[in-house]
């Protein structure tokens, strides 16, 4: 018999095994599905003076090897942080996994949240197409094909080791036509919109690489971008995938702006058949600069609520602006935002003169 030792919470504690133990290497840790059923323990147990909930649940597993049979697991025996207290009824995901004797051991992973995303979707659907009609149909068919493409294209050919600045510009070249059209239809309107949004996003690609070199950007501040690191090795490139991000990002901000532009130049060349192209440009550009006004406050906000648990790390930080500000977390960010925001406005005037131009004539 051989009697080994592992150091568990501080105290040195004996294992014995026996010599003609051996595991169970067919065993497969897997995911499971199970549904709470039963309750058998709620109490509050301390851990250095800290009350914890503590509650063994009986579960039913609903997908996986073990379907239809009935499991038992431990939450709160460990001293863990953000401790969910479950009930009866709730649907989870169970990480399955086995000690050196082979006996099963189950850890509750997450919540399973199919249902209600469904329903939200569902909701989603339903009101784009009461409301836009046949657009709002269309709008639906462009999305799909929008996440086909990033799916089936883009990051595939990324995971696999191309450049990822080149494969989200090709990725977009396709993207950019396929919604504007199936959104607002085969016109001319249309065709400046997607011609300024084009012209638009190559100059913010160009701006997103000259600010992410000069600031020294390295794509590592999100934690995700590390396991992908370590995950991919060497065949990823983990800076061309934050300009990938910004450049994709960008696109839903400048299709809403270039589609307004050019929506405006030909309601107004419909009103007024004999308006020259420069009073033309002239006129939407008034209604544009209360569109860029309105659109860069609400791309700080969006930004802002995505990133606020990060912002209310520095309310009652002891450094001062000027070393917060210079965390590559925050900086991030920053060129983020402003890079979206400089694109956005060069595409209202950009997508205004070709509009202005292409409305020679509407009936």
């Amino acid at each position: 018999m051989i009697s080994l030792f592992v150091l568990a919470g501080g105290l040195i504690s004996p294992i014995f095994a026996q010599e003609d133990f051996v595991q169970d290497v067919s065993f497969q840790e897997e995911t499971l599905e199970v549904r709470v059923i039963e309750i058998l323990k709620e109490e509050e147990i301390w851990f250095e003076g800290e009350g914890q909930l503590y509650q063994n649940l009986e579960c039913l597993v609903t997908k996986g090897s073990l379907k239809d049979e009935r499991i038992f697991i431990e939450s709160g025996h460990i001293s863990m942080v953000n401790l969910q207290k479950y009930k009866e009824g709730d649907q989870l995901v169970i990480y399955r996994t086995q000690d050196l004797e082979g006996n099963d051991l189950f850890y509750i992973s997450d919540y399973i949240r199919r249902k209600p995303l469904l329903l939200l979707f569902f909701i989603f659907i339903v009101l784009a197409i009461a409301v836009a009609k046949w657009r709002g149909l269309g709008s639906l068919l462009g999305m799909g094909l929008s996440f086909l493409i990033i799916f089936k294209f883009i990051l595939p050919k990324i995971s696999s080791g191309a450049s990822p600045i080149l494969i989200a510009i090709i990725g977009s070249l396709f993207i950019i036509p396929v919604t504007f059209y199936f959104s607002h239809g085969l016109n001319k309107k249309t065709t400046a919109a997607v011609i300024g949004t084009l012209v638009s996003l190559v100059i913010t690609g160009i701006l997103a690489g000259i600010f992410v070199k000069a600031t020294r950007l390295t794509g590592f501040a999100s934690e995700e971008a590390a396991f992908l690191q370590v995950a991919k090795g060497e065949t990823v490139n983990i800076r061309g995938i934050l300009l990938a991000g910004i450049i994709i990002g960008v696109l839903g901000i400048l299709d809403d702006v270039a589609v307004s532009q050019s929506a405006i130049v030909f309601k107004l060349k419909q009103a007024n058949p004999k308006i020259n192209p420069k009073e033309l440009y002239k006129k939407a550009m008034d209604v544009g600069r209360d569109h860029i006004a309105s659109m860069v406050n609400t791309l700080v906000l969006v930004y802002a609520g995505a990133a606020l648990p990060l912002l209310l790390l520095f309310i009652d930080s002891p450094h001062p602006f000027s070393e917060v500000i210079n965390y590559e977390i925050i900086a991030d960010e920053v060129v983020r935002v402003l890079v979206g925001s400089i694109g956005l406005i060069l595409a209202v005037p950009i997508t205004t003169l070709i509009a202005s131009l292409t409305a020679k004539r509407v009936r």
